[in-house]
């Protein structure tokens, strides 16, 4: 394959990792299994069940697993065509994805700030107008 094939194959396959992974650890559908991996990597008393729970938590980790499954199902190799191909390959998924979960975060934080203020905003017009009214 070459080169330019597969950095597009790295950034698209990106896309999927990056999408499962934000769900999973962020998203209302999973919340309350996540509130319970939660709990449970906060509370096990071995360090391997706490950790297996953590995974569930953290979107960098859970990237990881869902990487190997894609890697799986595509049989992408980056740049080498053997194991070490999916080794960088592997790497190379989880930073991408993780750039673009990262840029995500940051948009929902700025439409978050966004929807805020126009909040406000709208609440010192309903104030200014009943103030207003009562003076008349």
């Amino acid at each position: 394959m070459e080169l330019a094939t597969q950095i597009t194959w790295l950034f698209m396959l990106a896309i999927p990792v990056a999408c499962i992974a934000w769900t999973v650890t962020h998203e209302e559908v999973f919340k309350e299994p996540r509130e319970y991996c939660i709990e449970r990597s906060q509370n096990c008393k071995g360090i391997l069940k706490r950790k297996f729970f953590y995974v569930f938590t953290c979107e960098y980790c859970f990237s990881h697993y869902v990487t190997i499954f894609i890697l799986i199902i595509t049989n992408f190799h980056f740049l080498l065509d053997d194991w070490r191909g999916y080794f960088i390959s592997g790497f190379s998924i989880v930073w991408i994805a993780n750039i673009y979960m990262s840029l995500y975060a940051l948009i929902r934080i700025d439409l978050k700030k966004g929807r805020i203020v126009s909040k406000l905003e709208e609440q010192k017009l309903q104030d200014a107008d009943s103030s207003e009214s009562q003076n008349n």
